[in-house]
């Protein structure tokens, strides 16, 4: 058996209180986790007014950029505890700032994904993610990353999954309310383990009040919901998963990824 333990953390972040923020997600990591996912922007907050406010905050986050708070202090909670960690953050490169998920392993290396599919007035502040649908091995596990509205396009999921993900860790700042229903059918569909870490609480810096859902899951490749948090509580959802519960053949003659037809498909 491949059995991991892995969590969810559901957070109420204070718009730019990085140090508090990163404390408070910190103490709500439980102790023995194999993985655990925190939620996109989770240090800094979401609702930035402009680009130049998310790069005074953003980092050189990828795996050969020099890092900064968030990062070192991820860093470190990895290598005293073993759990490896996948959080979202603003991330700089250039003169371009990203909506990104880092994933750091205990031994202190780390990885990179860039959202791909930006939401509403996401894209007024990043820059599109130009690294496509990696998939990273940490804890024993080959990891997939999305981050938040990458939920609403099938071939996000699709991707990571043919590129061989068993886990999608899935840092968001939800707002639409089917993304806890959607991922049960990205599981389905790609026999893979989700994890989707949201936030709570709401933020009103632009005159646009955004309430974010919380209702963080832990979802199984047959789409049962192994755990899901409420839509107003900071805290944290574990669950004890075994990798080699992933079959991809549905019936002894249908198998999720064989059974396809690329060329009977719009692209």
């Amino acid at each position: 058996m491949q059995n991991l333990k892995i969590a969810a953390i559901q957070t109420s972040p204070v718009f730019g209180d990085i140090d508090g923020n990163l404390a408070r997600a910190l103490a709500l990591i439980p102790d023995g986790c194999d993985l655990a996912v925190l939620p996109e922007l989770f240090a800094s907050g979401y609702q930035f007014r402009d680009t130049a406010e998310a790069l005074a905050v953003a980092e050189e986050a990828a795996p050969n950029g020099s890092g900064g708070p968030v990062t070192a202090t991820l860093t470190a909670r990895a290598a005293a505890t073993g759990t490896t960690l996948v959080a979202g953050l603003a991330e700089r490169a250039g003169d371009a700032v990203y909506n990104s998920a880092v994933l750091i392993r205990p031994d202190g290396s780390r990885e990179i994904y860039r959202k791909v599919h930006l939401f509403d007035r996401e894209k007024e502040i990043f820059a599109p993610g130009d690294l496509g649908f990696p998939v990273f091995t940490a804890c024993g596990a080959k990891i997939g990353l999305m981050v938040c509205f990458d939920w609403i396009f099938p071939e996000a999921a699709r991707s990571l999954a043919l590129a061989g993900a068993q886990i999608l860790c899935h840092p968001s700042n939800l707002l639409l309310p089917w993304c806890p229903a959607a991922m049960v059918t990205r599981c389905q569909e790609n026999r893979v383990f989700a994890v989707t870490s949201n936030r709570v609480g709401h933020e009103d810096r632009t005159g646009q009040r955004l309430d974010f859902i919380g209702m963080s899951e832990i979802v199984s490749p047959l789409g049962d919901i192994l755990k899901r948090m409420g839509r107003e509580e900071e805290g944290a959802v574990v669950a004890d998963i075994d990798l080699d519960t992933i079959e991809k053949q549905v019936t002894p003659r249908n198998h999720i990824f064989d059974d396809r037809r690329p060329d009977q498909y719009r692209m």
